[in-house]
């Protein structure tokens, strides 16, 4: 197995090892290509005017999430439904003096806003308020004479945030679960209630259902093939390296931080501003790429739920974990999932970045064998699980250019 490295030099200290990849988006990128941002989206040559409104309510999500505590799944659900809802409320805007004229800009920017603060404040009911004064402070530093636009943008962003707020109510992300954990050889042994069991049966935004992409079976359990990916994991363990380790934790992402979703919307955010998209274009790429995310995420827990694979730590309990073992079976890999539809977006997006993504998509799988708790095929069929929901949400990328009442309602 190849020597695994971080993209920035690592440093003893975790601290450094943190501080480095957060600087490493760069916005200093040559042009984007003309590729599937062309078909829905003006370019803006250069750096944007002015921040994004899309970039700045994105950070303010990851913020929330954070501060909330949201797992993982839960902060998809939010990234994918503010993203969406953002970029509807744009694409309905008419600009017949182009795209960026100050007026349309404002405009857009109020659209943004208005749709982020139904969402956010439906999601974060406490932040309300708050969430409402930012509304009044961006309508503030807008020029006089083009304040109505922003205020016109606000009105129409609400009504479609409204709208996104009420499908979201009925996603079935809240449906309890009330099977039973399977027991035997190669069965996952669970924690309490597990983790995400009903997710898999969550409305996806782009496929047809949760187990569309369904991956092939695992190795069985007890086979050489099962028997070798053990041993890997548990040979690792064994001798983590402080670079192993360190990339344990780095790419863990935990609750209480912005989660593995964020950190690709982050990502997502820095392309954007380093490109100079509009704010048409981002809100789409926003989209794309966290309705895919969590498009990937149900297919996963899909998998995870149907094969019920034990962990390695729980198959031989010899291997020592870096990080708690987390509460749902083994196959396939929530984080390759996620990281790998992302990339797969972003890369389609910003192909210039393909190489920095799928090396970050190597190193985000690689790191939870560091940690202890997956093996070589849980990656593998994350990675190829995410790869092929978001080649088909970009494929079927229409679906999100439609108002909430009149599509995605599966």
């Amino acid at each position: 197995m190849s020597q695994y490295r971080l993209h920035r030099t690592v440093g003893l200290a975790l601290v450094a090892v943190m501080a480095a990849a957060c600087t490493e988006q760069s916005t200093t990128s040559p042009p984007i290509s003309r590729g599937v941002v062309e078909a829905s989206a003006d370019l803006v040559a250069g750096s944007a005017p002015q921040e994004l409104a899309s970039v700045g309510w994105q950070e303010q999500a990851r913020t929330l999430v954070a501060a909330n505590k949201l797992s993982p799944l839960a902060a998809v659900r939010v990234y994918a439904a503010l993203s969406v809802a953002e970029y509807q409320a744009v694409v309905g805007i008419p600009t017949p003096e182009g795209a960026r004229a100050p007026r349309a800009v404002e405009e857009r920017r109020g659209a943004v806003a208005g749709a982020s603060v139904q969402v956010l404040s439906f999601f974060f009911p406490a932040a309300a308020t708050s969430l409402e004064q930012r509304v009044t402070t961006e309508s503030d530093a807008v020029p006089d004479k083009l304040r109505p636009f922003f205020t016109r943008g606000v009105a129409s962003g609400r009504v479609t945030g409204t709208l996104r707020v009420e499908l979201t109510k009925t996603d079935r992300f809240t449906t309890p679960w009330t099977g039973t954990v399977p027991v035997g050889p190669g069965m996952w042994i669970a924690n309490g209630p597990p983790a995400g069991a009903t997710f898999g049966g969550v409305r996806p935004y782009f496929l047809t259902s949760g187990n569309q992409f369904r991956p092939a079976p695992p190795p069985a359990f007890g086979s050489e093939s099962f028997l070798a990916d053990l041993s890997e994991v548990r040979t690792l363990a064994s001798n983590r390296t402080s670079e192993q380790l360190a990339s344990a934790l780095y790419w863990n992402f935990p609750t209480g931080t912005m989660t593995p979703p964020g950190y690709w919307d982050r990502v997502a955010g820095d392309y954007i501003a380093g490109y100079g998209l509009d704010e048409r274009a981002a809100t789409r790429a926003f989209a794309l790429m966290n309705a895919a995310m969590m498009d990937a995420l149900i297919g996963c827990f899909d998998a995870k739920y149907y094969y019920w694979t034990i962990r390695p730590s729980q198959a031989d309990p010899a291997i020592t974990l870096v990080l708690g073992l987390p509460n749902h079976p083994s196959y396939a890999s929530a984080h390759s999932c996620v990281s790998s539809a992302a990339a797969t977006v972003l890369s389609s997006l910003f192909p210039q970045r393909s190489e920095q993504l799928n090396t970050w998509v190597t190193q985000a799988g690689l790191s939870r064998m560091y940690a202890g708790i997956h093996y070589r095929f849980d990656i593998d069929a994350g990675s190829e699980l995410g790869m092929r929901v978001a080649r088909w949400a970009l494929e079927h990328a229409t679906l999100i250019d439609v108002q909430p009442d009149r599509g995605l309602d599966r």
